[in-house]
């Protein structure tokens, strides 16, 4: 059932046609569905369309509302309709509907409002008066090609925004415009933190040194929760052989998404770049006899693996071909299952808590039986069994999820992790995936109480994702200005002259002895311009330094955030960012 918002929306891509074709008499009609946020509709104009236009459109959608016109639905004879579009000249309706004929329709349906009609299937509101005057706007204007064929003609695109209210799509137009100011792509960019190259190729990105900082502190953090929660560490190559892939079944199922393979002087071996580490975790595993005595056993990576995303699919951080997992695969028993799969989704609980993440999905992503053997193992019991341990795990470990079908992976059911950042937007990061498949197929196994060779339950987790993502999320999370354990430069000391640089630099060599980020900028520019860029690189913590300070030993700290200025001993000033940065204090 179409929900309010939709018809409105749905309803306002006609107004806006109507609209159209009463400035543009001879314009070509596409199609206008909604979407998320508002509507759209596509047009072949006699000319190019100018932002200006947008106001002179919208004030005549305005007046169509006014005047409270009726949605008629009515259906016609196929033959009939594309008679009705041949002598409209509407070329594209004619196309649609003899598809629509292809497929076997006899008859299709319009809708009218005052003496505008157009193909539709609807449903819509019951009159344009339903539409509140204020609650939409127009928004931008783009090119799109009919049909998304690129051969085909280049037609112009026009988007709204819509809502039920005026406050509403106020409220959505500030928290864009606040997302654009937080946009990854924009603040990375500023800050310093990562950059792209065409010589080294796209969808593959080079961290900058601030963005190396962060990388490592990510790093570092993990490894000491893992560390506390029994995990090992493991390291494995990037390229393999192919028949490393054929063994674990991956490059049947995911060959579309990885690099071409090589092959190495004098070597008939297929050799690939990794794009995943699981396969390489499970020959670890196999290197040695294992006993039940030895489980559970938890194998954890930041492992740099490669895929093929295609061109267009590529996003700044958020879709990269290069990427460094946080990842962790749990080898144990069935009877261990339930213990430490709660163990991994409260361990991502933590994560969520230490970067302020309120906001979270946890997503049961189930197989579908029709699909077996194409899409999923053919192992219908394992698959019952391991979704049961799963949703019981998550229940009593009472944390909320909803079920969502025929996206698993292809060895077992998983948990997908949604995140809402600071400004609304969604992010996929974490994973926590069963795997019942790939351990038998590989041959993994250990030896019982009573002596007989079982199969391993493997856990695939990544409660950190990539650091790409990651990075990516968290920039637009903390609008850059990140907690001070995360930040790049954690102090910024501004001697005010020459004469007080030599204090400025016994002052930061005592705090990056205690392994606090800490610099000097020199008075080559004027004090105001180094304050102003402090602030544009969101520094937590800036002290101006100048006769005053030297005199009393003291410096006066201005905190970013909230842009409080309080004096401070050095030693008192070390120890308290060293307190923040040991707690990891938002």
């Amino acid at each position: 059932m179409n929900s309010s918002i939709e018809l409105k929306r749905h309803s306002l891509s006609h107004i806006m046609a109507q609209a159209v074709l009463e400035m543009f008499p001879e314009a070509k009609l596409a199609i206008g569905p909604a979407i998320d946020n508002g509507f759209y509709y596509d047009f072949e104009l006699p000319r190019t369309l100018m932002p200006e236009d947008l106001p002179l459109l919208q004030k005549r959608m305005e007046r169509i509302i006014k005047e409270n016109q009726v949605f008629e639905c009515y259906t016609e004879p196929i033959a009939k309709a594309i008679d009705f579009y041949k002598k409209l000249k509407q070329e594209f309706k004619v196309e649609l509907i003899a598809d629509l004929k292809k497929a076997g329709e006899k008859e299709v349906s319009f809708y009218k409002n005052s003496t505008f009609v157009d193909l539709c299937r609807g449903p819509h509101v019951e009159s344009t008066g339903k539409i509140q005057n204020g609650s939409f706007c127009l928004d931008k204007i783009a090119g799109a090609y009919w049909r998304g064929d690129e051969k085909r003609p280049m037609l112009q695109r026009i988007y709204g925004l819509a809502f039920d209210t005026k406050k509403e799509l106020n409220e959505y137009i500030q928290m864009r415009k606040e997302a654009e100011k937080r946009d990854h792509r924009k603040l990375g960019k500023e800050l310093g933190l990562f950059t792209f190259s065409d010589n080294v190729g796209p969808g593959l990105p080079l961290w900058l040194p601030n963005g190396a900082v962060m990388i490592e502190e990510l790093e570092k953090f993990a490894k000491e929760e893992e560390f506390k929660a029994g995990y090992v560490r493991v390291r494995t190559p990037h390229i393999t052989k192919g028949k490393l892939y054929e063994l674990s079944g991956h490059l049947s199922h995911y060959k579309v998404s990885m690099f071409p393979p090589m092959k190495l002087d004098g070597d008939e071996e297929e050799y690939y770049l990794k794009p995943m580490n699981c396969p390489h975790h499970h020959m670890c595993f196999a290197a040695t006899p294992r006993s039940y005595r030895d489980l559970p056993l938890r194998y954890a990576e930041y492992g740099t693996c490669y895929r093929y995303e295609d061109s267009g699919a590529l996003f700044g951080l958020m879709r990269v071909r290069s990427l460094q997992m946080n990842d962790a695969h749990l080898y144990c028993t069935e009877d261990q299952f339930e213990q430490e799969f709660i163990a991994v989704t409260e361990m991502y609980l933590r994560y969520f808590k230490r970067f302020n993440i309120k906001k979270y999905v946890m997503r049961l992503s189930l197989h579908d039986p029709r699909e077996l053997g194409r899409k999923y193992l053919d192992e219908p019991e394992l698959w019952k069994r391991t979704e049961d341990m799963v949703r019981r795990a998550m229940i009593k470990a009472k944390v909320p999820f909803v079920e969502v079908p025929n996206e698993a992976a292809f060895y077992g059911p998983k948990i997908d992790i949604e995140v809402e950042s600071a400004i609304g937007r969604e992010f996929t990061l974490a994973t926590n995936q069963v795997d019942f498949g790939i351990p038998k197929r590989m041959g993994l196994s250990y030896i019982d109480e009573k002596g007989n060779p079982q199969v391993p339950l493997c856990i695939h987790r990544a409660p950190l994702g990539t650091h790409e993502r990651f990075i990516g999320f968290l920039i637009e999370h903390f609008g850059g200005m990140f907690p001070v354990w995360l930040a790049p430069v954690q102090v910024q000391i501004l001697p005010i002259a020459d004469a007080h640089v030599a204090e400025a630099k016994k002052i930061v060599d005592a705090l990056r002895a205690q392994f606090i980020r800490a610099d000097v900028v020199l008075p080559t520019e004027t004090l105001g311009k180094r304050i102003r860029n402090a602030e544009l690189l969101k520094v937590p913590y800036m002290a101006v330094l100048g006769d005053k300070e030297i005199e009393a030993k003291k410096l006066n700290i201005r905190d970013y955030k909230t842009k409080a200025q309080t004096e401070f001993a050095v030693e008192a000033f070390t120890g308290k960012i060293l307190e923040e940065i040991r707690t990891r204090a938002l």
